[in-house]
């Protein structure tokens, strides 16, 4: 479960679709190398998004595709 404590890196390594969402949220910066120690709370509040809207869909169920 990712949680606002989550390193960013750490939820793009353990849930492949934490990219899509991100980008969906604005949060391009996903690459650059702040993105190692930078939480989820902590990128969320740089970006202006609720932390826990962001929560719910990152850890919602994967869709069978």
């Amino acid at each position: 479960m990712i949680t606002k404590d989550t390193p960013i890196l750490e939820a793009l390594q353990s849930h492949p679709q934490a990219r899509k969402i991100f980008a969906l949220y604005g949060m391009s910066c996903i690459g650059c190398m702040g993105s190692a120690r930078e939480t989820i709370a902590s990128g969320a509040k740089m970006h202006n998004i609720d932390v826990n809207a962001l929560l719910r869909e990152l850890n919602q169920p994967k869709e069978k595709e």
